[in-house]
């Protein structure tokens, strides 16, 4: 009897172990924002270049993560906000061909997270702390961990990043409602 619970051992300790690597599901995952234009809330949505992730479901604070964006690629509800926000006063892509999010700490609970970080966006950087849960896809077994799914929002204010232009139609801040499906690497 006791060999059942040295190979049990042996073959769940992986599976359990932390933390865990994983890797972002781009064709399920939306990187989300909204923006006032004239008052109306529009939505908008940036692909995502990169992303570096690594999990610990048992202790938060021993996670990590490291994201790129394409915002050359990004879409802002209608053709003209979109090349208007691609151009020299709001992104410049030309000049800042990415934007970046690296976490420097983590807390609270898988369900309820604080990623505080530094996002760099027209090559300013700045703090930010961004709220996440970690979900999984109903009728998943509990114990299951290799596809999950983390919802992060958050705002940044465009002016802090010199990101500024057409101040009369366009509110300072932007907000984020990311969807990011995740894939556990065996």
């Amino acid at each position: 009897m006791r060999w059942i619970w040295i190979v049990f051992w042996c073959v769940a300790w992986p599976l359990w172990a932390d933390p865990q690597r994983y890797v972002l599901d781009a064709e399920r995952s939306d990187v989300g924002f909204v923006y006032a234009f004239q008052g109306q809330p529009t939505q908008g949505t940036m692909p995502v270049r990169s992303a570096d992730i690594t999990l610990d479901l048992r202790d938060v604070s021993r996670s990590q993560v490291a994201v790129a964006l394409d915002p050359a690629r990004a879409r802002a509800g209608f053709v003209f906000a979109t090349q208007t926000m691609k151009g020299p006063s709001i992104l410049d892509t030309a000049r800042f061909p990415t934007i970046t999010f690296r976490s420097t700490r983590v807390t609270g609970t898988v369900n309820d997270a604080r990623l505080t970080g530094d996002i760099t966006i027209r090559g300013v950087t700045r703090p930010i702390t961004l709220t996440a849960g970690l979900f999984q896809e109903q009728g998943v077994d509990p114990a299951q961990r290799d596809k999950l799914l983390i919802v992060i929002k958050g705002s940044v204010n465009r002016n802090d990043f010199g990101a500024g232009g057409w101040p009369n139609y366009v509110d300072e801040r932007i907000d984020l409602n990311i969807r990011a499906w995740i894939d556990r690497v065996q």
